[in-house]
């Protein structure tokens, strides 16, 4: 993959760049996602002006890190459009989101950061996540099984809060499905 409307990489450039998004994965796995940039460059084997090059921010590399996670987190929330009721579909969305935004360390705090900043490279994270939601809190209300006073945005803030608690108590998936669905309640008519 090479950064949108430019020519592709050369061989050895698609190399670094691979290096450095397995390195960014494999420390964000480890150490959460405000671990060194340094480490990370040092990690995949490259300069730290090299990863500078690639992701100009912290941001810009999280974000490129998170492009497949964040096609699969989609796709399910496709399949349980198919599969469910609207009611059942959104409350199941807000569990597995809730968990997706929890894989990392800080990963909320890096979402949260990015919501006033229109040019942040989060938002490719950040606004497909928040249109899903959105279509499925329209379907619930629509059929009346969410009240309309609800936001879109008001869900989204809620999940990113409860995906940094989850992280932060050390929730098994059981205790996250609960305290979601406590907290969400009262989006529900």
């Amino acid at each position: 993959m090479n950064v949108k409307g430019s020519r592709p990489l050369r061989a050895d450039a698609q190399r670094n760049r691979d290096a450095i998004l397995l390195a960014a994965r494999e420390t964000f796995e480890e150490e959460g996602v405000l671990a060194s940039l340094d480490g990370i460059a040092l990690r995949a084997g490259v300069g730290n002006a090299t990863l500078y090059r690639n992701f100009p921010t912290r941001h810009d590399l999280l974000a490129a890190v998170m492009e497949s996670n964040i096609a699969l987190a989609l796709a399910e929330a496709d399949e349980l459009a198919r599969t469910l009721r609207p009611r059942e579909a959104l409350a199941e969305w807000l569990v597995q989101l809730t968990w997706q935004l929890r894989i990392w360390h800080d990963l909320p705090y890096c979402l949260t950061t990015a919501h006033g900043d229109p040019a942040s490279s989060m938002n490719a994270v950040r606004n497909p996540l928040l249109m899903r939601t959105g279509v499925l809190l329209d379907e619930a209300k629509s059929l009346g099984d969410a009240l309309d006073a609800v936001t879109v945005d008001e869900v989204f803030e809620l999940i990113t809060a409860l995906s940094w608690g989850v992280d932060r108590f050390g929730d098994d998936k059981e205790t996250a499905r609960r305290r979601v669905r406590v907290a969400t309640a009262g989006i529900f008519a």
